[in-house]
């Protein structure tokens, strides 16, 4: 059955690429740290990981600024920056906690600021209570 669809793939219409940085964790499973197609890059989720460490740090706080540079650092890696961001997913493990990350990230952006969903969701990697995802779009 794989070599089937294997067989099946075709050309995609819009050249992707990947972007990795050591500055941010790698990623721990068949994932990019974010996909560049065109000027459009997608960066994957980010927990409270420290990249030189591997450990998740130590609460809430501590988490979503370690968050918010692990995407500084991949957004940076992809030609960009926070600023160019233009959409934010937050997943949060509790919703309590909505107000105390919104004060973080207003810290990390600029108006006008991202669109935002936000979803409390069951669990997180590695127990995290926070994740972030973003889409870029790159200057011209």
């Amino acid at each position: 059955m794989l070599e089937s669809r294997q067989a099946k793939r075709r050309e995609p219409i819009m050249p992707k690429d990947a972007i990795h940085t050591p500055a941010a964790p790698a990623a721990i499973g068949p994932y990019s740290q974010a996909i560049r197609a065109g000027d459009t890059v997608y960066l994957s989720g980010q927990i409270g990981l420290d990249p030189a460490t591997g450990t998740l740090r130590d609460g809430l706080e501590a988490q979503a600024r370690q968050v918010l540079e692990n995407l500084r650092a991949v957004a940076a890696a992809a030609g960009g920056t926070l600023d160019d961001i233009v959409k934010v997913t937050l997943l949060l493990a509790d919703l309590a906690d909505f107000p105390r990350v919104n004060e973080i990230m207003a810290g990390f952006f600029a108006k006008p600021y991202p669109a935002r969903a936000t979803y409390q969701v069951a669990g997180l990697p590695r127990g995290a209570r926070v994740e972030i995802e973003a889409v870029l779009v790159l200057p011209r």
